[in-house]
């Protein structure tokens, strides 16, 4: 590659110094091996999401029910999908659970991150046993934790005769997206612990020295250095778990299966709901508008995010 080179001009003995020679910046040339292996990636990704994705859309202005003949029937699935109380309720129960997950999530992990980069005794260990619901399937856990509250839970309220333990949680339809943001808490922590104990490690540790020598305490520590060191982390664990929840589905299916009823429906699971019984294209529909509305929400975090130091 040719490489392009300026002469600087000495400054004379003048005791002036000499103007600066702006020295021109040389446009590098992409090799085609990129492209090359671009290239492969690039064509997985189109066939296996673009391209499905253009076909649904495509397929949600028509009555299709995903095989057979179809029609093209305009916006008609997307009026009908604003005014379906279902989709309605399904939404509802998605964003609200999704806010009140992120909120325990994030404050039982940062909690559990300052414990287990304090001075303590085997942290190492106990950060291994935080971590191995991560790497547990949701549907197993979903199952599990399903006998706990529909058998084992029940029997002990009953032995201790407190009569709201006794009844299953996941039979009531104001309750049972209690049990599911449990659940769903107990997975999705260690991930967002493992970020949180990052931050906290990232922190010198000169500054609670001189912390300590200006006699604050622990909570003045904590409230005025290190929540203030790591927004940046909790920014990224705010989106990521957000985006996150508003996907919920296998753990639904195992613990509730959306029942009782449809209280705890969640907009995934209605939309492969309507996939299986006939209703490909309205499904379809709804499903490009979480899309819009997820992508409306990307937008709006990378707004608040952007010329920010988020790590």
């Amino acid at each position: 590659m040719a490489t392009t080179t300026a002469t600087l001009t000495a400054a004379p003995r003048t005791g002036k110094r000499a103007a600066a020679v702006p020295i021109p910046r040389v446009k590098r040339k992409v090799e085609g091996i990129y492209y090359l292996f671009l290239l492969p990636s690039l064509i997985l990704f189109t066939l296996a999401i673009t391209l499905p994705a253009v076909i649904g859309i495509f397929f949600s202005f028509t009555n299709s029910i995903g095989f057979g003949d179809w029609e093209f029937i305009g916006f008609i699935n997307y009026i009908a999908a604003f005014s379906d109380p279902a989709i309605l309720q399904s939404y509802l129960f998605t964003f609200g659970f999704a806010a009140v997950t992120v909120l325990v999530v994030n404050a039982i992990a940062f909690l559990l991150a300052v414990g287990l980069t304090s001075r303590i005794r085997f942290k190492t260990a106990l950060r291994t046993i935080f971590v191995i619901p991560m790497v547990i399937s949701g549907i197993v856990i979903a199952f599990v934790f399903n006998f706990l509250f529909s058998n084992s839970v029940p029997a002990l309220g009953q032995s201790l005769g407190v009569g709201w333990l006794s009844e299953s949680i996941l039979a009531n339809p104001d309750l049972a997206w209690v049990a599911i943001v449990i659940v769903t808490a107990w997975q999705a922590i260690p991930g967002t612990l493992l970020i949180y104990i990052a931050g906290l490690l990232s922190i010198p540790g000169d500054v609670y020295e001189a912390a300590d020598i200006d006699g604050a305490g622990k909570f003045a520590q904590l409230t005025r250095i290190t929540l203030p060191l790591v927004a940046g982390y909790v920014v990224i664990n705010v989106i990521l778990g957000f985006k996150g929840f508003l996907n919920a589905y296998d753990i639904i299916v195992g613990l509730t299966g959306g029942g009782p009823g449809t209280a705890t429906r969640s907009i995934a699971m209605t939309i492969v709901t309507g996939f299986t019984g006939g209703d490909y294209a309205y499904q379809m529909a709804n499903a490009t508008i979480f899309f819009l509305i997820t992508v409306v929400i990307a937008l709006l975090q990378l707004g608040l995010t952007r010329g920010r130091n988020v790590l």
